[in-house]
């Protein structure tokens, strides 16, 4: 096996970390692995809480991949017992504990979803509960006499709680140690992990000293901001972009993000350089580009990453032809006209929308038809009943489209 040189592994590494503990370290592990024709054992952990992957955690999987470029080998690895401790970083309460059945589900769609950005054949799929299930209580407790109670209530999420007085369960100091305790079974020569997990990883790196181990390079990648451009994407929050969504509804989510956080989305994302990234920046504040136009590239690149370039064509025109120019989407929904409808009385129009799905209920759909937000073939409607002398139908209340068809 050929590697490019130290400095330039460094270099491609380095990109958009935000720490790297120690640089120093990793340039003579990079040289002793070259010497030795032996690639670096990487690894990053992933707690299965939630059943899907999103953009936020894609940003550790990029430069995962960065090492799989250059030749190393990754381990991706699934907390699947770590997920029933529940990670208290940055929590100001316990997380609510997960039962097997829902960690092993999650985890299947894991394995599923990640192989969209890792090579499948130089990743290494592994769960914790390997060595964690098997230990003994003896073994448990030796774990703990290695760390001391005052380093992990040092922790600036722990000492907050305490401050506050929020109670901190036994079972959320084990977290740490059995974080830790996974880099010692990987023997792990890089754990990797966002800003809020770097205390966590240090633990692995004096765990493996009390092993006599290598102590193992961490590096820490930012979090991504979720839609509301304010806190972490998170599922649990609803800014989330999931990379199992559907192309369409991956796009549009997209182009709710700020013009401002666009462009760390750019860098966070994609491959393209930093230089690059601020001549787009440029152009747009010269009014040389239309923001939306960038940020609608942006949506196209990353819909083709996590599914095809078919695929992001097709989201990019459904959102230039539905919501920059208004037109009913390709793919509405027709339906039949009640047969109601063809009696002389007709059908109230609140309660077809409700039957076809335009609103939640009739009352919903009265709401609607008074607001002004319902349209018939382009024009707002206020008639409250239809009845099949009227032509084919073309509804709209905001996104949502139906064709109701006349016998």
């Amino acid at each position: 096996m050929s590697f490019l040189p130290v400095e330039q592994q460094l270099t491609y590494i380095k990109k958009g970390l935000v720490e790297l503990i120690q640089e120093d370290d990793l340039r003579d592990r990079l040289t002793a692995a070259a010497k030795e024709d032996r690639p670096l054992r990487v690894k990053a952990g992933f707690d299965p809480t939630a059943p899907d992957l999103h953009l936020g955690h894609t940003v550790l999987l990029r430069k995962l991949k960065h090492f799989q470029d250059l030749g190393h080998h990754v381990i991706f690895l699934i907390g699947d017992m770590t997920g029933l401790i529940g990670d208290p970083t940055g929590r100001n309460k316990t997380r609510p504990p997960m039962t097997r059945v829902e960690i092993e589900k999650n985890a299947e769609t894991y394995k599923a979803q990640v192989f969209k950005i890792l090579d499948p054949q130089r990743t290494e799929i592994r769960f914790n509960s390997e060595w964690l299930a098997p230990l003994q209580w003896e073994d448990t407790i030796r774990l703990c006499s290695r760390y001391t109670l005052a380093r992990l209530l040092e922790r600036e999420y722990f000492s907050m709680r305490l401050k506050a007085g929020v109670p901190i369960s036994m079972h959320e100091l084990l977290y740490p140690l059995a974080q830790g305790y996974d880099s010692v079974a990987l023997k792990c020569d890089v754990e990797m992990g966002g800003t809020d997990q770097k205390l966590n990883l240090l633990v692995g790196r004096e765990l493996q000293r009390d092993f006599e181990q290598p102590p193992q390079i961490v590096a820490t990648v930012p979090l991504l901001e979720g839609l509301d451009g304010v806190e972490k994407m998170s599922k649990s929050l609803g800014n989330y972009i999931g990379v199992a969504e559907a192309p369409k509804d991956m796009f549009r989510k997209v182009m709710q993000i700020s013009d401002d956080l666009m462009y760390r989305y750019y860098e966070l994302l994609t491959d393209l350089q930093t230089d690059e990234i601020a001549a787009l920046r440029l152009c747009v504040e010269k009014g040389e580009r239309d923001p939306m136009d960038v940020k609608m590239e942006l949506g196209r690149r990353l819909v083709a990453d996590f599914h095809s370039e078919t695929d992001a064509t097709a989201a990019y025109d459904a959102f230039e032809r539905e919501v920059r120019r208004g037109l009913e989407p390709d793919d509405t929904e027709t339906v039949e006209m009640p047969e109601e409808a063809h009696s002389e009385k007709g059908i109230r129009l609140a309660k077809l929308m409700a039957r076809t799905g335009l609103a939640e209920s009739v009352a919903d759909a009265d709401r609607k038809i008074k607001a002004g937000a319902v349209e018939i073939n382009g024009v707002i409607c206020k008639d409250l009943v239809l009845n099949s002398a009227s032509p084919l139908l073309v509804l709209r209340v905001g996104k949502k489209w139906k064709r109701v068809r006349v016998a």
